[in-house]
């Protein structure tokens, strides 16, 4: 299944991506996120089950399977492009406004902005196509909810 996802994003005759296919690439997206400091936590691993619960309409275990299925991803994946051509190109602005929101709630589920994480969520939002308005707005959203 991983692989066959690759291979639809890279081939040259891309075929529309599934829903399953966006549900896996935004899992992977939010378990690099929460590797990019070095420190895959397990604050950071409950909320990536609790996002993909909420957004998916899953119970604990499914959610649970599909951050695993999104981790065997990741790390089978040379870059972030692959994910977040797949979001893009299967979700409305809108909703990758939220992606974007959901990955700062992973960056910061474990109380610490990295340096690395900044950066990674700064070239995300680029490739997701959401502006920096929108992308600060939404990081500030996680802040504030934070507090």
């Amino acid at each position: 299944m991983i692989a066959d996802i690759f291979k639809r994003l890279t081939g040259s005759d891309a075929e529309p991506l599934t829903e399953t296919d966006a549900r896996l690439a935004l899992s992977a997206l939010l378990v690099r996120a929460a590797c990019t400091d070095g420190d895959y936590a397990p604050a950071e691993i409950k909320r990536i089950d609790r996002i993909l619960s909420t957004r998916y309409g899953l119970d604990a275990a499914a959610a649970s399977d599909l951050r695993r299925e999104g981790e065997q991803a990741e790390a089978q994946a040379p870059d972030t492009v692959r994910f977040t051509r797949a979001i893009k190109d299967a979700v409305p602005y809108e909703d990758r406004t939220k992606v974007v929101e959901a990955l700062w709630q992973v960056v910061l589920a474990d109380g610490e902005r990295a340096d690395p994480e900044n950066a990674l969520l700064r070239m995300t939002a680029s490739l997701l196509g959401v502006n920096d308005v929108d992308s600060a707005a939404a990081r500030q959203r996680v802040e504030a909810s934070q507090k």
